[in-house]
Order: C-alpha cells, then sequence, then structure tokens
C-alpha cells in the first residue's frame, strides 16, 4: 500500500519507522506547509514526494492511504478531503474533536469503501489479550488507577512565554486530548461505558487544561484515571482484586506489565518493547484493513466503535470538567 503522511514531526517519524517495519507498506510522499520541512523529511526516509497542497496530495492518485499527524482542529476537514479523494486514513488520536465528526466521517468512509481508524497504539497491541489473560487471575476487580502523566517538552518554552500548539485551545489541544486518551481506551475496553462520570482540570493562563482526573463509577468498582502534561508520573498504573494486583508501567504502551499476588514476589507478564514497533502493529493493522476487508471486518467494526465510544466519554470529561477550545 502507498502511503502518504501528513506532519512532520517526531510521532511521524516513529510511524514511519513502525511502517518500514511492515511488508507491503510503501512511503510515496510527505506533507507539510513548509516545503523544507518535508523534503527533509522525505530525503531521511526516502519518499519520493513532496506536497504542500493538500489539495494535490488529495488527487495524486497513486497515493492510495494517508497517515495523518497534524493538529487535532484539523483532522476532521482534512481526513474528511482524503475521504472524499478515495484514500484510507490512518489519523492520530483524537481522530476528531467531536464524536458528531467521528460518526459522519465513519459513515462517508463506509461510503466510500475505504477505511478510516485511528492511530492508537493501545487497539492493535499483541499484548492487549495478555493483559486481559492476567487479570483473570485478579478475582473480584473492585479498583483501578490508570495514569498518563508525562512532562511535556514543550513546557519550558510555554513557562519562557511562547504558546506551543499542544497547549493553544485554538488546536484543540491539552492534557486530555494528547494523553488522557490513553488511558480512556484501556477503561472502556476492560471494563466497559461507566455507570458515571466525575471529572475535574487545571487549566493555564492559555485555556488549555494542564492536568486532569476522572473517576468512573461501575456497579462494584471506581476507576479512576489521572493525566498531566506538567509532571513527570513514574508509578504507572494498577488493577487491584481480592486475588492480586496488575500493574502497568505504561498504560499507552502497555509496557512493563507484572502480576503479584499478596505476600508474592511480582511475575513479569510482559516487558519493554520499542515505541515505533508498537506503532508498526497500527500500520499492520491499517493495511490489513484495507487489503483483507472480509477476513478483518470484525476487528475493524470493533476499532471504529471504540473509537466513537471512547470519543463520547472524552466529550463528557471536557463537559464536566469545563474544558473549551477556542472558535468551537
Amino acid at each position: 500500500m502507498k502511503y502518504a503522511v501528513i506532519g512532520t514531526s517526531w510521532i511521524t517519524e516513529e510511524f514511519i519507522m513502525g511502517a518500514n517495519l511492515v511488508e507491503g507498506m510503501e512511503l510515496l510522499g510527505v506533507y507539510s506547509r513548509s516545503y523544507s520541512k518535508g523534503k527533509a523529511l522525505a530525503e531521511k526516509f526516502g519518499a519520493p514526494r513532496v506536497f504542500v497542497d493538500l489539495h494535490d496530495l488529495a488527487r495524486n492518485a497513486d497515493v492510495e492511504a494517508v497517515y495523518v499527524a497534524s493538529p487535532n482542529s484539523l483532522h476532521y476537514e482534512q481526513c474528511k478531503l482524503l475521504l472524499k479523494s478515495g484514500k484510507h486514513v490512518l489519523c492520530e488520536k483524537p481522530i476528531t474533536v467531536e464524536p458528531e465528526e467521528l460518526a459522519e466521517l465513519q459513515a462517508l468512509a463506509a461510503e466510500q469503501g475505504k477505511v478510516y481508524m485511528e492511530a492508537i497504539m493501545y487497539m492493535h497491541n499483541p499484548v492487549r489479550p495478555k493483559l486481559k489473560a492476567s487479570m483473570q487471575a485478579l478475582g473480584n476487580i473492585t479498583s483501578a488507577h490508570f495514569d498518563f502523566s508525562q512532562l511535556s517538552s514543550k513546557y519550558p518554552a510555554y513557562k519562557n512565554g511562547e504558546n506551543p500548539n499542544i497547549f493553544n485551545p485554538e488546536f484543540a489541544t491539552g492534557s486530555l486530548m494528547d494523553l488522557g486518551i490513553y488511558c480512556i481506551y484501556p477503561a472502556l475496553d476492560l471494563f466497559g461505558m461507566p455507570k458515571s462520570i466525575w471529572s475535574t482540570a487545571t487549566f493555564l493562563e492559555s485555556g488549555a487544561d494542564g492536568n486532569g482526573t476522572a473517576v468512573f463509577k461501575y456497579d462494584n468498582m471506581l476507576l479512576t484515571l489521572t493525566w498531566s502534561k506538567l509532571a513527570q508520573g513514574f508509578c504507572g498504573s494498577e488493577i487491584t482484586g481480592d486475588g492480586g494486583s496488575v500493574t502497568i508501567d505504561s498504560i499507552s504502551q502497555l509496557n512493563g506489565i507484572k502480576f503479584c499476588r499478596k505476600g508474592g514476589e511480582p511475575v513479569e507478564v510482559v516487558g519493554e518493547t520499542e515505541k515505533h514497533v508498537i506503532m508498526s502493529y497500527e500500520a499492520k493493522a491499517w493495511l490489513d484493513f484495507a487489503t483483507k476487508p472480509e477476513e478483518t471486518a470484525e476487528q475493524y467494526q470493533d476499532a471504529s466503535r471504540m473509537a466513537l465510544a471512547v470519543s463520547t466519554v472524552m466529550k463528557k470529561i471536557r463537559e464536566v470538567s469545563g474544558i473549551k477550545f477556542k472558535n468551537r
């Protein structure tokens, strides 16, 4: 599958390195508003074409698929154009800002016979079934805590008076959209939709949420989610029951999973895997969904349903905690 990328940031590079591990993926072009940045990335990874006009990319018949890693506020319009142009689309999280936008584009993709999916490591990670299997020994699960607190590399620039995209509400960003989503995916996948949601956040002067907390209440369980771009966490995440606990060093990558019983030593379930390798799994899923639609229909529908459920919950959290974006 010949694909192009939108964006030249580090996450695009990680994706390309991951896609390079997948047989059948071929990088054809790079889109950037800056020709020099696009050219530099294209040359680094051997892509023959550089696009500075999105419509030129959309019209290019050789490009079968596009990976979108632009600012969140651009996802909906860019993906809509690409789907209408007959491209398969893999869009970085959050796939759209609003769940209504996502539902519209999912319907458009179905109309076009194209794949439209969210680039989220959790859903396509082969470790996911191992996590679920390890939970079977936990007995009655009554609580869990998922955390993704990662100090932003852009925070020093923000403190120095700059306004990076990630802390600018005009781009529909902030800690929930960037990091909280990684907690919400496993929450819904492992425990389903909560009975009720409580949430709060702290805000920077720019209006962006710097960190946040949510509590999901189930019939017999409480799940606490925390996320932050203003501090670096090291404690990870934990699921607890009367039979023991499962700890997860990285909830986004599902790295460092251990099981422990009371009075026992932790037993490793999963070790560490490099990020670009984990991203290769979503690239492989994208390729398979596009080229083997009948074989992968159930998996694709599962990913689509989960993306819409997560988007719906994220909107609820924004409403409860007061997160707002400019021009919306």
